[in-house]
Parts: C-alpha cells; structure tokens; sequence
C-alpha cells in the first residue's frame, strides 16, 4: 500500500448544496425550499415550534453556580462518638465505617461539636468544627487532622 492510494471511504466525503446560485446549478430561484408557504419564507425563528410554548421557555431555570471541585465530608457528632466509644480510644476513619457508625467515607470525615463528651478520646479526622475540638481538648483528648 502506498501513500497516494489511500483515500476516504465512499460516501464519506460529499460536497456542501450550494443554493441560490443559478438555474445550471439545480438548485437555484426557490433554492430548495419549493414555491410557497411559512418553510419557504425567512420568519420562521429558531427553537420555533408551532406556536406551541418552546423547549427553552417549559424548562424551569436553573439559577447560580455549582462547584465542580467541591468536597463533601460525612458528618459525625460527637454525641455519637461519646456513646460509642470508651475512654481513652482511637477513632478513626477505618473504625468508624467498620462499626458503621459512617456509611461512606465520602471525601473525608469531619466532626461536629453536637453534644457533649466526658471521657478522653483521641479522633483522627480530615476536619473538625471549632467546638469539636474546643469539647475533645476540655475532655482530655487530641484532634488530629488527616
């Protein structure tokens, strides 16, 4: 095979209909659109559809912004925690879905200050609220960011 002997596949290369551009042509007076009526005529918009209320104009709008990059953590309060665990455990992201405590991981898992905590506990986390780590601090635990 050489280089000169390719060539697309038949029927795959066909040239644009010229219109309007003379009766030798084929295609010229009418340019394709026969004698009369509405199709034949420039005043139909685009997206018309009969009179009937267009596509764009049925759907409802969709309003604002949606971060592409935006990351959702499972939620885990520390009243949960504190009714879970004993004094002096290890919480982590692995034990947490082990006692189904979080069903998915989803991007990481943050702690919330929700309830109180009266044993020690050291929770390993990719964030925690403000108050969270405040109550695991004042119980004699550690936050430890992931």
């Amino acid at each position: 095979m050489r280089l000169y002997e390719l060539h697309p596949p038949k029927g795959s290369n066909t040239r644009r209909k010229r219109v309007g551009r003379g009766p030798g042509s084929g295609h010229g007076k009418t340019s394709c659109r026969g004698m009369n009526g509405q199709k034949a005529r420039y005043s139909i918009p685009p997206g018309f559809e009969g009179g009937q209320t267009p596509l764009h104009k049925r759907l409802p709008q969709k309003r604002g912004f949606t971060n592409r990059f935006r990351k959702e953590y499972a939620i885990v309060n520390l009243s949960r925690l504190a009714e879970k665990f004993e004094a002096g455990a290890d919480v982590t992201p692995e034990i947490l879905l082990e006692r189904r405590i979080v069903r998915d991981l989803k991007d990481g898992i943050k702690i919330l200050g929700v309830g109180d905590l009266t044993h020690p506990l050291t929770v390993r986390a990719h964030r925690f609220s403000k108050s969270a780590a405040e109550k695991l601090r004042a119980a004699g635990g550690t936050a430890e960011v992931i």
